[in-house]
């Protein structure tokens, strides 16, 4: 394993960040993405990666592109009890179009 770091020329997209998964492509229309490593190290301008020896390298006019780990990146309501409490206290007619929610599992 080795590192490599890449530099851009305007600022990096704000959500990059350390444990994220790099790939690049050369196809304009990405039809061939490939994997390039995990990104170690963040600055305004550039990204540190670890890649394996045999991963192809980007070239200068490569799309570079990440992915969130979605173990650790998951959004949603934390906690253990959420209420909502909808009220109207019009005369005229109204009608509730949507509600929604969302729960999971987190632990046994």
């Amino acid at each position: 394993m080795e590192e490599i770091t890449l530099t851009f020329p305007q600022p990096l997209n704000v959500s990059v960040q350390v444990g994220d998964t790099a790939y690049f492509t050369n196809d304009v229309n990405g039809d061939n993405i490939a994997k390039l490593g995990i990104i170690t190290a963040v600055t305004t301008y550039t990204i540190t990666v670890t890649v394996s020896a045999f991963v192809a390298r980007p070239t200068p006019s490569s799309f570079i592109l990440f992915s969130k780990t979605a173990d650790v990146n998951t959004s949603g309501l934390k906690g253990y009890y959420a209420e909502a409490q909808f009220k109207n206290d019009s005369t005229e007619y109204a009608e509730l179009f949507l509600a929604g929610s969302e729960i999971f599992e987190s632990s046994k």
